[in-house]
């Protein structure tokens, strides 16, 4: 049976090894001590819900993939790309959603990836300027309990 742990494993173990990640945590994002700079880059998973459908379960997780943006001290030469290094870190963590998609994707220990998962970019979205992803995406596993 495919349980809580193994949901979490599986992501877990796929960003620890990533080279675009330094921190895999879950649960409340707000529980999180976001103002460390020496966990980022982050990557964040967040289970939604399980949703019973006769003999499977359909599981929504969120997975937040993020850095730090640094800023420049002098004014930019380039107007297009700006004093910072923004455009970089949504490059990074954009690769790191996509080998955690492709991963889950080929895997055989979850049964399915369901839909097509969405990945919608954000900045400045916590205390200090952080930039990156958020991953919504749901996926298939069995329901193998039984009434005995």
């Amino acid at each position: 049976m495919t349980t809580y742990y193994d949901i979490l494993d599986l992501i877990k173990s796929h960003l620890d090894d990533d080279e675009g990640v330094n921190t895999v945590t879950h649960g409340d994002i707000f529980d999180v001590d976001l103002a460390k700079q020496t966990i980022f880059p982050l990557s964040h998973i967040m289970v939604q819900s399980f949703n019973y459908q006769d003999n499977v379960w359909r599981v929504s997780l969120n997975v937040l993939c993020m850095d730090v943006v640094d800023k420049a001290k002098e004014s930019s030469v380039s107007p297009f790309l700006g004093n910072d290094n923004e455009t970089d870190v949504l490059n990074t963590q954009l690769a790191v959603v996509n080998r955690l998609m492709e991963l889950l994707r080929r895997t055989d220990t979850l049964n399915v990836l369901d839909g097509s998962p969405t990945a919608e970019p954000f900045t400045e979205r916590f205390e200090n300027y952080l930039a990156g992803w958020a991953l919504s995406f749901d996926i298939i596993i069995p329901n193998d309990m039984t009434i005995c």
